[in-house]
């Protein structure tokens, strides 16, 4: 099998990009724009449409697969790469990233990759173009091999065929009270993410916000369904620190206090501050980490700032310092990082959740679902977007239909055999 053309199209993310720096520093919203001067550079307005580039191969039996490029909500900030300009990506990968691929034997997954994703005058590409281009051409294994693409990330690294279903987070974005009946009603495994990125949200001394998980775990039990008992993960974007300060044994207390609010739930904790640097963040969530276990709390420390690549992934994992690593697909790069990465958090005995961003697209997040399904992350993102219905059908049909499949196979081979 070979690769005879490459096409790019330009695409829209579903939701928007938007300037954290500025935001957390205390813009404020009129209606769904925020008002202030950007601070982050690429930014013009504090919140920009996402947009997405895809790319496609032209097989030799004339099939074209397709896989999207794109980047995060908060490009720019915590160590990621810049705001994404279809523009200039569009353009290295002309340049660059095409004829690679015009070379490249796509049988191969992981060979097909390393070679493609070579650096370029010294520097790795774009991680947004790395992000695309895997979906790609794991698309373009799974027809060459007239399987699924959980089938080829498990041959590739060696794993057994999934059989269990990978529990699903969704997002609740500011519409938080309907999307939050919305999760209770489809009885989503985690929730609500809360966005709760601003003072306004997290209110002084965070009495704003230990008020809003209260008001969830109550709304679980009042509408839920019967025997239903869901994880709750809130994304405070840092606001923690930003409050209480940045001793961890001050945010751990904080933690331990809105955790006993809502006793007989597991509390996830997403981004409680920011250190300012990769190393210190790995050293004090270590310390919260450290505290939280020693005391026998149920709340868990999620980091997703300042843990963007492979690489840092290790260091945090192997570091013990976060109870579950938010594995960014589009800041990590290469679905293959995103199946490494969620192997070393199981390797060190660290959750492993499998995000991404509300601008990813509906082929990003397909493709998302079964590297998560292959790899046996602990949780996945429903993406993209922010509304709940449609990033939850999403992720959830494809786990489905993908487990259906894996199944059928399955007892085919046992028909065979």
């Amino acid at each position: 099998m070979q690769i005879k053309d490459v096409l790019l199209a330009p695409g829209n993310g579903a939701f928007f990009y938007d300037d954290q720096a500025a935001i957390r520093s205390g813009a404020t919203q009129d209606g769904f724009i925020y008002v202030g001067e950007p601070t982050t550079p690429g930014f013009t307005s504090l919140r920009v449409p996402a947009c997405a580039l895809s790319v496609g191969l032209v097989l030799t039996d004339d099939t074209i697969v397709w896989g999207d490029m794109m980047g995060v909500q908060y490009s720019g900030a915590g160590g990621r790469d810049p705001l994404f300009e279809t523009a200039q990506i569009s353009d290295l990968t002309l340049r660059v990233v095409v004829p690679r691929l015009l070379n490249v034997d796509p049988s191969y997954y992981l060979d097909a990759c390393a070679k493609v994703f070579e650096p370029f005058e010294g520097k790795r590409l774009p991680r947004s173009i790395e992000y695309g281009v895997s979906q790609v051409l794991l698309r373009a294994v799974a027809h060459l091999q007239h399987t699924t693409m959980a089938e080829i990330v498990c041959s590739e690294f060696d794993l057994p065929l999934p059989t269990s279903r990978v529990p699903i987070y969704c997002q609740s974005g500011d519409a938080r009270e309907i999307n939050v009946d919305k999760m209770i009603l489809k009885a989503v495994d985690v929730l609500p993410h809360g966005l709760i990125n601003s003072r306004q949200k997290f209110g002084v001394d965070g009495q704003i916000f230990m008020e809003f998980v209260k008001w969830v775990a109550m709304r679980t039990r009042e509408i839920g369904p019967p025997g239903y008992h869901p994880v709750l993960h809130f994304d405070v974007y840092g606001w923690i620190g930003q409050e209480i300060g940045l001793k961890p044994q001050s945010i751990a207390d904080f933690i331990c206090k809105v955790a006993d609010t809502v006793p007989g739930f597991t509390l996830n904790i997403e981004a409680p501050a920011d250190f300012g640097s990769t190393q210190a963040q790995i050293e004090n969530y270590a310390k919260i980490v450290s505290i939280l276990d020693k005391r026998g709390s149920r709340a868990r420390i999620v980091v997703d700032e300042r843990c963007n690549t492979l690489e840092d992934i290790r260091h945090f994992a192997e570091a013990k310092a976060a109870h579950l690593v938010q594995i960014k697909t589009p800041d990590v790069g290469s679905l293959a990082d995103t199946a490494r990465a969620v192997l070393i958090c199981k390797a060190n005995k660290v959750g492993a959740y499998v995000g991404g961003s509300c601008t990813e697209t509906d082929l990003s997040a397909q493709a998302s679902v079964h590297v998560s399904v292959a790899t046996q992350a602990d949780m996945m993102l429903a993406k993209p977007g922010m509304g709940v219905d449609e990033a939850f059908s999403i992720v959830g049909n494809e786990q489905n239909r993908l487990l259906a499949m894996l199944n059928h196979r399955r007892t085919q081979n046992e028909i065979i055999g």
